[in-house]
């Protein structure tokens, strides 16, 4: 295992949470203050992986003999991006899109090497939500587990019970795909889980 600390950019407690299930508890966690606004016309991908490298080289400027480790979670239906879901408003408006078909959640993963090299990731599942009734989306509404989620759910919380299928990575939909990652920081000599 390498001297080195691994810092975590991100603000995300389920990131931290799904790195300590494969073994790995980041020595810090520094949430990277950055402007998170899409550019015009950006592809969710490409806003993903974008999001990834700029909260990891933000973090990495003040920490440069550490390993850095950032991730972001776009969820999508072809080019549009669904933000954090701030309001019940916005669930009923997400929730209401995302029901009865096909969507994507792309994982944006970086990680920078004391010394600056940097590596990149992007991950791509999809998920497939089937409609919820009114009733259903009041009461999901209601239970507050959408707070802050990209798309206005958290595939591990509440919502869990209205995925009718996913094709790819869950870790990615959570908020971190740990088999890139663990093979990421296998592959610079950190981790040897």
């Amino acid at each position: 295992m390498s001297q080195n600390r691994l810092i975590l950019a991100s603000a995300s407690p389920r990131r931290k949470k799904l790195l300590e299930q494969i073994g790995i508890t980041p020595s810090l966690v520094i949430p990277a203050m950055i402007d998170e606004t899409p550019h015009k016309a950006e592809r969710p991908s490409e806003f993903a992986k974008r999001m990834a490298i700029a909260k990891a080289s933000h973090i990495a400027n003040l920490n440069k003999n550490e390993y850095i480790l950032a991730a972001d979670t776009v969820v999508a239906i072809g080019r549009t991006i669904f933000p954090k879901a701030e309001t019940k408003d916005d669930v009923y408006k997400f929730i209401t899109r995302l029901g009865g078909r096909n969507h994507r959640v792309y994982g944006g993963i970086c990680l920078i090497q004391p010394g600056g090299r940097v590596w990149q990731r992007l991950v791509e599942t999809r998920v497939f939500m089937r409609r919820l009734s009114n009733d259903e989306l009041t009461s999901y509404a209601d239970c507050d587990d959408w707070r802050g989620k990209s798309g206005g759910y958290a595939i591990q919380g509440r919502a869990a019970q209205y995925i009718k299928q996913i094709n790819g990575s869950y870790s990615n939909v959570v908020g971190l795909d740990l088999y890139t990652t663990s093979k990421l920081l296998r592959g610079v000599g950190f981790y040897h889980g």
